[in-house]
């Protein structure tokens, strides 16, 4: 008898927990509960998707799905994807069946139901109409003219809402370098109030929250882009004909006025002979002490490298869109990262000299007989060097060939080479 009381109890304690198992499970939940279905509407897989079509469905009405499971595979005109299930449910009805084409998205294609609900006795919603479903024929032509588009006023983009929007895009990389790079968490993040199109966090909010731009500065910059994106054709007339002469006279003008009219630029050739002779000596100080032989090409490299440094932009070189960005920020990291600064790679070749003049006092040919035997030969004395001559020391021509605006930046890095070569070449052994 007490076996069998012992029994009972153990069994009413296991369907209570059973029954607060169940409780716990059906209270943790997406969805809202109380035997009420959810419409399934045709989901958007791409920013730029405004229909698409049903493939086939991988359940059936009354089937039971888990978070994850494929529920239908969706067809447009560029691909064909899964749809998963985000929660655990049941197919209550599905109003589009596989094959179905140009479904706009937002409409219901299929109705949801919880774990353990009974689908006979569930209320299924009504699907909202759209207003595209009004019927227009009941408008009259005061209500189908369009109101006037209102231009954003100056405080609402000068003044941005204090209650920041939680972001629903992945972040850009700028924004995502520059949240790691200040160690920046979420709840920073949801702070930031995005200025981009669609609720989109730009590299300018979060340098605004950071202090450094001016708040005000991003809404500017967006609205004076939103004015440029839209091109102004108010002022755009109607050209008057050409009579069919004229016509004939510009097709036979000569081709000269054409180029005349092209900017070609016009490249320079900018030369200057540099002694090598200082360092040639430090080339020889280095072997002698440390027994190290240091290439003439790597020292001409490294001298090279050091004119490039701090060199301002020269005029022929273009911004990039990097720098016009900072530029328009008012960031002043250009000096900094030396993404500004010019870069010249001179050409050399040898300075060419001309043989030393010699004189011949005697033109009478050798003896085979004299040479062989070791007699001293008086038939012609060695070559005399001319009493003008001196050795001259190694030079090199440093070359650049650049734009003629750039001729003088030129001249200027040729001379800083030449400073290094001649006056301080010990310093490129640091």
């Amino acid at each position: 008898m007490v076996s069998i009381i012992t029994a009972c109890r153990q069994c009413s304690r296991l369907s209570v927990r059973k029954v607060r198992q169940d409780a716990n499970m059906r209270g943790f939940r997406t969805s809202a509960i109380g035997l009420v279905a959810q419409n399934f509407t045709m989901p958007a897989l791409s920013p730029t998707m405004t229909e698409g079509n049903i493939a086939r469905w991988n359940v059936k009405e009354g089937d039971s799905f888990s978070a994850g499971d494929v529920l239908l595979e969706i067809e447009t005109d560029k691909a064909s994807m899964d749809v998963e299930a985000q929660d655990d449910g049941v197919v209550a009805k599905i109003f589009q069946g596989d094959g179905s084409k140009g479904i706009k998205v937002g409409t219901r294609i299929g109705v949801f139901a919880e774990v353990g609900d009974d689908l006979n006795n569930l209320e299924i919603s009504s699907e909202k109409k759209s207003s595209e479903s009004i019927p227009v024929k009941n408008a009259s032509k005061d209500e189908l003219q369009a109101p006037p588009r209102e231009e954003p006023s100056n405080n609402h983009l000068d003044h941005v809402s204090e209650i920041a929007k939680k972001q629903t895009y992945s972040l850009l990389p700028s924004v995502e370098y520059l949240i790691r790079l200040h160690n920046l968490n979420h709840a920073t993040i949801d702070k930031m109030t995005p200025t981009g199109p669609n609720n989109r966090l730009l590299k300018g909010d979060v340098l605004a929250y950071l202090g450094k731009v001016s708040e005000s500065y991003p809404s500017e910059l967006s609205r004076m882009l939103h004015s440029l994106s839209h091109l102004d054709l108010s002022n755009i007339k109607v050209a008057s004909s050409i009579s069919m002469p004229e016509v004939v006279s510009k097709q036979t003008a000569p081709a000269t006025d054409a180029s005349n009219s092209v900017n070609i630029p016009t490249f320079v050739k900018v030369e200057l002979s540099i002694s090598l002779d200082s360092m040639h000596r430090v080339q020889e100080r280095v072997k002698n002490t440390l027994g190290i032989s240091l290439p003439e090409s790597t020292l001409i490299s490294r001298a090279a490298k050091v004119a490039n440094q701090n060199f301002p932009r020269t005029k022929s070189r273009k911004a990039t869109s990097t720098e016009i960005f900072d530029e328009i920020l008012g960031i002043e990291t250009s000096s900094k990262s030396g993404r500004m600064r010019a870069y010249f790679s001179p050409q050399t070749r040898l300075k060419q000299h001309s043989l030393p003049k010699t004189s011949i006092s005697n033109t009478k040919e050798l003896d085979i007989i004299d040479f062989l035997s070791g007699k001293k030969s008086t038939g012609i004395l060695p070559p005399q060097m001319s009493e003008n001559f001196h050795a001259e020391e190694k030079s090199l021509i440093f070359s650049l060939e650049v734009q003629k605006a750039d001729e003088e930046a030129a001249q200027i890095f040729l001379g800083r080479i030449k400073n290094i070569l001649e006056n301080e070449p010990a310093s490129l052994l640091l």
